[in-house]
Protein backbone atom coordinates (compact mmCIF):
# COMPACT_ATOMS: atom_id res chain seq x y z
CA UNK A 1 0.00 0.00 0.00
CA UNK A 2 1.54 3.89 -1.05
CA UNK A 3 0.45 6.96 -0.09
CA UNK A 4 0.35 9.84 -1.94
CA UNK A 5 0.89 13.40 -0.85
CA UNK A 6 -0.33 16.15 -2.57
CA UNK A 7 0.74 19.63 -2.27
CA UNK A 8 -2.40 20.47 -0.23
CA UNK A 9 -2.07 17.81 1.59
CA UNK A 10 1.66 18.21 2.77
CA UNK A 11 0.57 22.24 3.71
CA UNK A 12 -2.64 20.95 5.81
CA UNK A 13 0.60 18.78 7.49
CA UNK A 14 2.77 21.41 7.76
CA UNK A 15 0.45 24.57 9.11
CA UNK A 16 -0.13 22.40 12.54
CA UNK A 17 3.18 21.97 13.16
CA UNK A 18 4.35 25.30 12.42
CA UNK A 19 1.63 26.53 15.02
CA UNK A 20 3.01 24.34 16.93
CA UNK A 21 6.78 25.68 16.44
CA UNK A 22 4.80 29.05 17.41
CA UNK A 23 3.13 28.13 20.30
CA UNK A 24 6.61 26.94 21.26
CA UNK A 25 8.22 30.21 20.79
CA UNK A 26 5.84 32.00 23.03
CA UNK A 27 6.34 29.58 25.78
CA UNK A 28 9.81 30.08 25.73
CA UNK A 29 9.70 33.54 24.86
CA UNK A 30 7.80 33.46 28.80
CA UNK A 31 10.36 32.08 30.45
CA UNK A 32 11.78 34.69 32.83
CA UNK A 33 15.25 34.31 35.00
CA UNK A 34 16.86 37.08 36.84
CA UNK A 35 19.76 39.56 35.01
CA UNK A 36 21.34 41.01 37.82
CA UNK A 37 21.09 40.38 41.40
CA UNK A 38 18.17 40.59 43.34
CA UNK A 39 17.08 43.11 45.98
CA UNK A 40 16.04 41.24 49.24
CA UNK A 41 14.84 43.74 51.59
CA UNK A 42 13.70 43.06 55.47
CA UNK A 43 11.85 45.85 56.63
CA UNK A 44 13.66 46.28 59.66
CA UNK A 45 16.84 46.48 61.64
CA UNK A 46 19.42 43.20 61.19
CA UNK A 47 18.64 40.63 64.07
CA UNK A 48 14.77 40.33 64.01
CA UNK A 49 12.74 38.15 61.45
CA UNK A 50 12.22 39.43 58.77
CA UNK A 51 15.83 39.23 58.45
CA UNK A 52 16.62 35.84 59.68
CA UNK A 53 14.27 34.82 56.82
CA UNK A 54 16.21 36.80 54.49
CA UNK A 55 19.27 35.98 54.86
CA UNK A 56 18.64 31.86 55.47
CA UNK A 57 16.70 31.90 52.59
CA UNK A 58 19.54 34.06 51.02
CA UNK A 59 22.45 31.77 52.28
CA UNK A 60 20.65 28.36 51.19
CA UNK A 61 19.90 29.43 47.53
CA UNK A 62 23.46 30.17 47.13
CA UNK A 63 25.07 27.33 48.89
CA UNK A 64 22.63 25.08 47.15
CA UNK A 65 23.23 26.73 43.68
CA UNK A 66 19.64 27.45 43.12
CA UNK A 67 20.39 30.59 40.83
CA UNK A 68 22.12 32.23 38.92
CA UNK A 69 22.32 35.87 40.31
CA UNK A 70 23.36 36.44 43.77
CA UNK A 71 20.13 37.48 46.41
CA UNK A 72 21.52 40.81 48.21
CA UNK A 73 19.68 41.36 51.98
CA UNK A 74 18.99 44.44 52.68
CA UNK A 75 17.82 46.29 56.05
CA UNK A 76 15.22 49.30 55.60
CA UNK A 77 14.16 49.59 58.95
CA UNK A 78 11.25 52.05 60.22
CA UNK A 79 7.75 52.15 61.00
CA UNK A 80 6.92 48.36 61.37
CA UNK A 81 7.33 47.65 58.32
CA UNK A 82 6.01 50.66 56.84
CA UNK A 83 9.11 52.55 55.69
CA UNK A 84 10.28 49.77 53.82
CA UNK A 85 6.59 49.25 52.17
CA UNK A 86 6.68 53.08 50.88
CA UNK A 87 9.91 52.41 48.93
CA UNK A 88 8.64 49.10 47.27
CA UNK A 89 5.79 50.16 46.62
CA UNK A 90 7.11 53.17 44.19
CA UNK A 91 8.89 50.31 42.32
CA UNK A 92 6.04 48.86 40.63
CA UNK A 93 6.44 45.97 38.04
CA UNK A 94 10.64 45.71 39.10
CA UNK A 95 11.22 41.73 39.39
CA UNK A 96 14.29 42.33 40.87
CA UNK A 97 13.04 43.17 44.05
CA UNK A 98 11.32 40.86 46.91
CA UNK A 99 10.75 41.23 50.42
CA UNK A 100 10.11 39.41 53.20
CA UNK A 101 6.67 39.11 55.08
CA UNK A 102 4.70 38.12 58.10
CA UNK A 103 1.73 39.77 59.89
CA UNK A 104 2.51 43.09 60.21
CA UNK A 105 2.05 44.09 56.61
CA UNK A 106 -2.18 43.40 57.30
CA UNK A 107 -1.94 44.63 61.11
CA UNK A 108 0.01 47.88 60.62
CA UNK A 109 -2.31 49.01 58.12
CA UNK A 110 -5.42 47.99 59.84
CA UNK A 111 -3.82 49.97 62.85
CA UNK A 112 -3.78 52.87 60.80
CA UNK A 113 0.37 53.54 60.40
CA UNK A 114 0.50 52.75 57.19
CA UNK A 115 -1.17 53.49 53.85
CA UNK A 116 -0.37 50.73 52.04
CA UNK A 117 -1.37 46.71 53.12
CA UNK A 118 -0.84 43.15 51.42
CA UNK A 119 -3.10 44.07 48.43
CA UNK A 120 -0.83 46.59 46.87
CA UNK A 121 2.06 44.39 46.26
CA UNK A 122 2.27 40.79 44.58
CA UNK A 123 2.36 37.75 46.79
CA UNK A 124 5.37 35.32 45.73
CA UNK A 125 5.10 32.54 48.33
CA UNK A 126 4.15 31.95 51.68
CA UNK A 127 7.30 29.51 53.41
CA UNK A 128 7.24 28.63 57.19
CA UNK A 129 5.11 29.20 60.09
CA UNK A 130 6.73 30.34 63.27
CA UNK A 131 6.13 31.02 66.50
CA UNK A 132 6.29 33.97 69.53
CA UNK A 133 8.35 33.61 72.63
CA UNK A 134 8.24 35.69 75.61
CA UNK A 135 12.10 36.04 77.20
CA UNK A 136 13.42 37.53 79.97
CA UNK A 137 17.32 38.09 81.85
CA UNK A 138 18.66 34.54 82.72
CA UNK A 139 18.94 35.93 86.33
CA UNK A 140 15.25 36.75 86.53
CA UNK A 141 13.23 35.94 89.56
CA UNK A 142 10.14 35.43 86.91
CA UNK A 143 10.22 31.53 86.32
CA UNK A 144 7.19 30.87 83.87
CA UNK A 145 4.21 32.83 82.75
CA UNK A 146 2.19 33.35 85.32
CA UNK A 147 4.94 34.65 87.65
CA UNK A 148 5.36 36.97 84.92
CA UNK A 149 1.56 37.96 84.39
CA UNK A 150 1.36 38.20 88.27
CA UNK A 151 3.39 40.62 88.16
CA UNK A 152 2.03 42.56 85.63
CA UNK A 153 -1.17 42.74 87.75
CA UNK A 154 0.65 43.95 90.35
CA UNK A 155 2.84 46.70 88.58
CA UNK A 156 0.55 47.69 84.97
CA UNK A 157 3.75 49.87 84.31
CA UNK A 158 5.64 46.94 83.55
CA UNK A 159 7.03 47.01 80.09
CA UNK A 160 7.25 44.75 77.70
CA UNK A 161 9.78 45.25 74.60
CA UNK A 162 8.79 43.99 71.16
CA UNK A 163 10.30 44.30 67.49
CA UNK A 164 7.01 45.29 66.40
CA UNK A 165 5.11 48.29 66.05
CA UNK A 166 2.17 48.92 68.03
CA UNK A 167 -0.59 47.22 67.54
CA UNK A 168 1.37 44.68 65.31
CA UNK A 169 2.56 41.30 65.48
CA UNK A 170 4.14 41.53 68.71
CA UNK A 171 1.99 43.60 70.36
CA UNK A 172 -0.81 41.56 69.26
CA UNK A 173 0.57 38.71 70.24
CA UNK A 174 1.75 39.35 73.69
CA UNK A 175 -2.11 41.67 74.22
CA UNK A 176 -3.70 37.97 73.49
CA UNK A 177 -1.56 35.71 75.74
CA UNK A 178 -2.14 38.26 78.77
CA UNK A 179 -6.23 38.38 77.70
CA UNK A 180 -5.99 34.96 77.90
CA UNK A 181 -4.16 34.59 81.44
CA UNK A 182 -6.93 37.05 82.99
CA UNK A 183 -4.90 40.60 82.74
CA UNK A 184 -6.59 43.51 80.42
CA UNK A 185 -5.33 42.99 76.62
CA UNK A 186 -5.33 46.79 76.28
CA UNK A 187 -3.27 47.82 79.75
CA UNK A 188 -0.11 45.80 78.55
CA UNK A 189 2.92 48.39 78.64
CA UNK A 190 4.00 47.50 75.19
CA UNK A 191 7.27 48.70 74.12
CA UNK A 192 8.21 49.25 70.23
CA UNK A 193 11.53 48.79 69.12
CA UNK A 194 12.81 48.59 65.42
CA UNK A 195 13.07 44.60 65.09
CA UNK A 196 13.67 41.75 67.09
CA UNK A 197 17.02 42.60 67.57
CA UNK A 198 16.93 45.51 69.35
CA UNK A 199 14.27 44.63 71.55
CA UNK A 200 16.82 41.91 72.85
CA UNK A 201 19.42 44.38 73.26
CA UNK A 202 17.30 46.56 75.11
CA UNK A 203 16.13 43.83 77.45
CA UNK A 204 19.43 42.19 78.03
CA UNK A 205 20.65 46.30 78.97
CA UNK A 206 17.50 45.93 81.64
CA UNK A 207 15.28 48.54 79.77
CA UNK A 208 12.13 46.19 79.55
CA UNK A 209 10.86 43.49 81.67
CA UNK A 210 10.18 41.01 78.87
CA UNK A 211 10.47 40.69 75.40
CA UNK A 212 8.30 38.65 72.74
CA UNK A 213 9.69 38.43 69.63
CA UNK A 214 9.86 34.93 67.01
CA UNK A 215 10.71 31.64 68.30
CA UNK A 216 13.54 31.50 65.36
CA UNK A 217 14.96 34.42 65.67
CA UNK A 218 16.26 33.86 69.73
CA UNK A 219 16.75 30.10 69.20
CA UNK A 220 20.17 30.89 68.32
CA UNK A 221 20.91 33.11 71.61
CA UNK A 222 19.29 30.37 74.14
CA UNK A 223 21.59 27.86 76.03
CA UNK A 224 23.09 27.37 78.92
CA UNK A 225 25.20 30.11 78.67
CA UNK A 226 23.05 32.47 77.76
CA UNK A 227 22.04 36.12 79.21
CA UNK A 228 18.50 35.13 78.18
CA UNK A 229 15.93 32.79 78.94
CA UNK A 230 12.71 31.75 77.54
CA UNK A 231 9.54 31.57 79.20
CA UNK A 232 6.99 30.20 77.03
CA UNK A 233 6.10 29.35 73.40
CA UNK A 234 3.50 29.66 71.91
CA UNK A 235 3.14 26.80 69.60
CA UNK A 236 0.57 24.43 70.05
CA UNK A 237 3.33 21.70 71.10
CA UNK A 238 6.61 21.98 71.86
CA UNK A 239 8.91 22.69 68.79
CA UNK A 240 12.52 20.71 68.17
CA UNK A 241 15.78 21.51 68.38
CA UNK A 242 17.53 23.93 70.60
CA UNK A 243 13.55 25.17 71.38
CA UNK A 244 12.77 21.87 72.73
CA UNK A 245 12.84 22.40 76.52
CA UNK A 246 10.49 25.43 76.00
CA UNK A 247 7.36 25.18 77.59
CA UNK A 248 3.85 26.14 75.32
CA UNK A 249 1.23 27.89 77.15
CA UNK A 250 -0.84 26.10 77.15
CA UNK A 251 1.09 23.48 79.02
CA UNK A 252 1.29 26.40 81.78
CA UNK A 253 -2.06 26.70 81.88
CA UNK A 254 -2.85 29.32 79.46
CA UNK A 255 -4.98 28.53 77.00
CA UNK A 256 -3.68 30.51 73.72
CA UNK A 257 -1.70 30.15 70.76
CA UNK A 258 -0.15 32.40 67.83
CA UNK A 259 1.37 31.59 64.30
CA UNK A 260 3.90 33.78 62.93
CA UNK A 261 3.68 33.01 58.99
CA UNK A 262 6.09 33.99 57.36
CA UNK A 263 7.06 34.37 53.50
CA UNK A 264 8.27 36.71 50.57
CA UNK A 265 5.87 39.13 48.10
CA UNK A 266 7.48 41.21 45.31
CA UNK A 267 6.98 44.86 43.82
CA UNK A 268 3.45 45.97 42.74
CA UNK A 269 2.65 44.22 39.70
CA UNK A 270 5.58 42.38 39.01
CA UNK A 271 5.09 40.47 35.40
CA UNK A 272 3.27 36.64 36.16
CA UNK A 273 6.56 35.26 34.71
CA UNK A 274 8.84 36.83 37.29
CA UNK A 275 6.29 35.71 39.45
CA UNK A 276 6.13 31.88 38.17
CA UNK A 277 10.03 31.86 38.17
CA UNK A 278 10.05 32.94 42.05
CA UNK A 279 7.30 30.49 42.89
CA UNK A 280 9.38 27.40 41.66
CA UNK A 281 12.73 28.38 42.85
CA UNK A 282 11.50 29.04 46.78
CA UNK A 283 9.24 25.75 46.31
CA UNK A 284 12.52 23.77 44.90
CA UNK A 285 14.60 25.36 47.97
CA UNK A 286 12.39 23.67 50.52
CA UNK A 287 13.33 20.34 49.55
CA UNK A 288 17.35 21.12 50.25
CA UNK A 289 19.24 19.19 52.16
CA UNK A 290 20.98 23.09 54.17
CA UNK A 291 17.48 24.23 53.82
CA UNK A 292 16.10 21.82 55.97
CA UNK A 293 18.96 21.98 58.16
CA UNK A 294 18.08 25.77 58.79
CA UNK A 295 14.49 25.39 59.20
CA UNK A 296 15.08 22.53 62.15
CA UNK A 297 17.62 24.50 63.98
CA UNK A 298 15.03 27.84 64.16
CA UNK A 299 12.22 26.10 65.03
CA UNK A 300 10.30 27.12 61.48
CA UNK A 301 7.03 24.75 60.44
CA UNK A 302 7.71 24.47 56.44
CA UNK A 303 4.06 25.82 55.26
CA UNK A 304 4.62 26.72 51.57
CA UNK A 305 1.93 28.42 49.64
CA UNK A 306 1.55 29.22 46.18
CA UNK A 307 1.20 32.98 44.84
CA UNK A 308 -2.55 32.52 44.26
CA UNK A 309 -3.13 30.54 47.62
CA UNK A 310 -0.82 32.95 49.59
CA UNK A 311 -2.62 35.64 48.21
CA UNK A 312 -5.77 34.09 49.05
CA UNK A 313 -4.61 33.71 52.69
CA UNK A 314 -3.73 37.19 53.14
CA UNK A 315 -7.21 38.39 52.51
CA UNK A 316 -8.84 35.77 55.08
CA UNK A 317 -6.05 36.80 57.52
CA UNK A 318 -7.45 40.60 57.17
CA UNK A 319 -10.73 39.75 57.78
CA UNK A 320 -9.40 37.83 60.78
CA UNK A 321 -7.53 40.41 62.30
CA UNK A 322 -9.71 43.19 61.78
CA UNK A 323 -11.83 41.26 64.29
CA UNK A 324 -9.25 40.53 66.84
CA UNK A 325 -8.03 43.89 67.01
CA UNK A 326 -11.42 45.41 67.52
CA UNK A 327 -11.74 43.13 70.07
CA UNK A 328 -8.72 43.76 71.94
CA UNK A 329 -9.38 47.57 71.40
CA UNK A 330 -6.05 47.96 69.32
CA UNK A 331 -7.63 49.02 65.84
CA UNK A 332 -7.66 52.77 64.69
Amino acid sequence: MTTKFTARGITAILLPLAGLTGLAGAVQAEEWAPTRSIEFIAPANPGGGWDTLVRTTSRVIQSEGLADQNFAAINVPGGGGAVAWAQIANDSGNPHKLFATSPPIILVPLAGTSRYDHTHFTPIARLITDYSIVLVQADSDYQDLNDLFEAMRERPSMSVGGGSAPGSMDHISIAGVASAAGLEASGVNYIAFSGGGEAMTNLMGGHVEAVITGAGEAAGQLGPESDIRALGVSSPERLGGPLAEIATYQEQGIDYTFDIWRGVMGTPDMPAEAVAYYEDLFARMLETDDWQEARDQLGWIDAYQSSEEFGDFLDAQKEEFSGVLTELGLIR
